[in-house]
């Protein structure tokens, strides 16, 4: 794939998701959070995070393996696909039993068992449907996969807000139908994504084959072992808030650290978005021996960018814009929002080495890096969320994402001889310097909304950005002319 075929890929996929999410976000996401309370919410928060400890046993590595695998090999989808869709099944039925087991042993009460049985179905849908995607985009139906990616979230957009607004019921909305709202529209997207591949496969019907199991989950296996740690240190906080704090202020204080948790659980989405097209890209061009460093160059100049404007504007306007969306918490929830929100740039350059590396093949390596995240992540939540609450998860988080983006940038440039000029550290810095300061003026002089004082500050922050070459004006020639 050329580099303007993966620019117009990318701004598809940017675009479409830009068109859903923010809906999803701001209105549906928030909307559940205001009517169910933090307190619900915060519960519903943890309970997510603490399936998500379990979730190898869903996958075991099947999806990236596969996604790598069939990019390098497509010849292989229709002899994989049949035993593969059987494994998943088996494994889904076992991750659930596990789950179920796990929140008793911890101690969950009737309510809190009811709602992890349905989390946990919602996390086998979404999983499969993540490994039939994952078919589809090593087919480079990059196309395809986008509509696939957010048809979820536009399902729950219209069945959420019939419930939310639409006046159907006498009673408020409840934080159970929320989850039974993903439910159903996991279950239609499922089937779609079955169809296609289906279609493409020619498959006939799924088969029994435990040598081919044991074949296919010893390839996989590192792949489910680095889908285990990265869930550990990147979902863990809100469980330790829970477990660690006492029961009289765990809730509310899980609450206050998912408010802020939500936006950049939206910004992680977007920045992922990117490892969905690298991925299998990165696997065909290291197998055909193609020059990665054009590539490497535009993701990491639209991801910089990204990642850093967020930050930026998110933190300064901080308090408005929590202010507007959770007036009795706002001080509280701004707090954590300072420290956890700059977790996106580590997050979103390890979506380009931590994928490079994956690709090529370094499991180990980042296996490693991993357990050394979750060892820092772990010593520093248990010594400072009995001190600082939210606040001190959140320290956790930050300094667990820098570390890894930090090892697994050294690893990437080492092991596959890419030169530090890819990174224009010039560019870099005169960016985040003019953006700074822009941004300074803007919270003073600028008379106008939160909501709007943003967009005027997007708007100057793309301007920098082409001002100072951090996003060169020939990307906009490639668009053109690939449209």
């Amino acid at each position: 794939m050329k580099q303007k075929d993966f620019l117009f890929n990318i701004f598809f996929l940017l675009l479409i998701n830009l068109l859903i999410k923010p809906f999803w976000f701001f209105g549906i996401d928030l909307g559940v959070q205001k009517s169910v309370g933090a307190e619900n919410y915060g519960l519903y928060f943890a309970v997510l995070n603490f399936t998500f400890l379990f979730n190898m046993l869903l996958d075991l590595g099947l999806t990236n393996f596969n996604n790598r695998n069939i990019a390098q090999n497509t010849q292989l989808l229709s002899k994989h696909i049949s035993g593969i869709l059987t494994l998943k099944f088996l494994l889904g039925i076992l991750y659930l039993l596990i789950v179920i087991v796990a929140g008793m042993v911890i101690g969950y009460n009737h309510f809190q068992i009811k709602i992890l049985i349905w989390i946990a179905i919602n996390q086998f849908l979404n999983a499969l449907i993540l490994y039939l995607r994952s078919n589809i985009s090593a087919l480079l139906m990059f196309k395809t996969d986008t509509i696939l990616s957010v048809s979820d979230k536009l399902l729950m957009i219209m069945i959420c807000g019939v419930l939310l607004w639409g006046n159907v019921t006498q009673e408020p909305f409840q934080i159970i139908w929320f989850v039974y709202t993903q439910t159903a529209s996991y279950l239609i997207v499922a089937g779609i994504a079955f169809s296609i591949v289906v279609y493409r496969a020619k498959l006939i019907r799924l088969r029994w084959n435990f040598t081919f199991y044991r074949a296919i989950l010893r390839k996989s296996f590192p792949f489910a072992l680095l889908t285990m740690l990265m869930a550990i240190y990147g979902r863990i906080d809100s469980v330790m808030i829970e477990r660690v704090l006492p029961d009289s202020m765990a809730a509310f204080q899980t609450g206050i650290y998912a408010n802020a948790f939500r936006f950049l659980d939206v910004l992680v989405q977007i920045a992922y978005l990117f490892s969905v097209i690298l991925l299998p890209l990165f696997s065909k061009m290291l197998k055909s021996k193609d020059d990665l460093i054009p590539i490497i160059k535009s993701a990491f100049t639209l991801l910089f960018f990204f990642s850093v404007t967020s930050t930026i504007l998110l933190f300064a306007y901080r308090e408005p814009l929590l202010r507007s969306l959770y007036p009795e918490i706002a001080q509280e929830s701004a707090r954590v929002f300072a420290i956890l929100i700059p977790c996106i740039i580590p997050i979103s350059m390890t979506y380009i080495v931590g994928t490079l590396l994956t690709a090529n093949g370094n499991l180990y390596l980042l296996n490693v890096t991993s357990g050394i995240a979750i060892l820092i992540n772990i010593l520093i939540n248990l010594t400072l969320i009995p001190i600082l609450e939210a606040r001190g998860a959140a320290i956790a988080s930050l300094t667990t994402q820098l570390s890894i983006a930090m090892m697994q940038f050294i690893m990437a440039f080492k092991l596959l001889k890419i030169p530090f000029s890819t990174i224009p550290l010039k560019r870099c810095f005169a960016f985040i310097a003019l953006l700074i300061i822009s941004v300074y003026f803007a919270t003073i002089y600028l008379p106008y909304g939160v909501i709007f004082n943003l967009l005027i500050c997007s708007a100057v922050a793309l301007a920098w950005a082409f001002v100072t070459s951090l996003i060169p004006l020939r990307f906009i020639k490639e668009l053109i002319r690939k449209r």
